[in-house]
């Protein structure tokens, strides 16, 4: 059986709950007047004012640790496909934007792979060329627009 598990206070008047605190969580006078009718929402509406009195909690430390962690996280790296990624035995491409009407497909195709086969995979909605088929590697301008 699954233990019920008590809902932790936010909001002003509400119990704290925290280790089994019973305090109730009040609001702290904040310097500065609402600028939201300038830039809202301003930074007197956003900053955190809540905090228990009784267990010393505060949504203000408690949002600083919150982004400080955040701030450690290992950074998401984004590797961008290059050719040399590419599937050898298969038609495979990457796009490249070009112009506001055309794309470049860079890409690789197996042996044996016609310039018809290749064109039916990587056409443009108006067609396009190639300016490179040789050697396993082709290079197309999809017209887009």
């Amino acid at each position: 059986m699954e233990e019920k598990k008590e809902y932790i206070g936010f909001e002003a008047g509400e119990i704290c709950n925290r280790n089994g605190c019973k305090g109730i969580i009040e609001v702290h006078d904040v310097e500065g007047t609402c600028s939201c009718h300038i830039n809202p929402p301003c930074s007197y509406c956003t900053h955190p004012k809540e905090y228990c009195a009784e267990c010393d909690w505060s949504a203000e430390k408690e949002q600083y640790e919150s982004e400080k962690s955040r701030v450690k996280q290992k950074p998401w790296n984004f590797k961008i496909k290059t050719i040399d990624d590419l599937d050898k035995s298969k038609i495979d491409w990457i796009v490249k934007t070009h112009t506001h009407f055309t794309m470049i497909c860079d890409g690789v195709y197996p042996d044996g792979t016609t310039k018809e086969e290749v064109r039916e995979k990587v056409k443009g909605t108006f067609g396009g060329k190639f300016t490179r088929f040789e050697n396993g590697r082709f290079t197309f301008t999809a017209y887009t627009d």
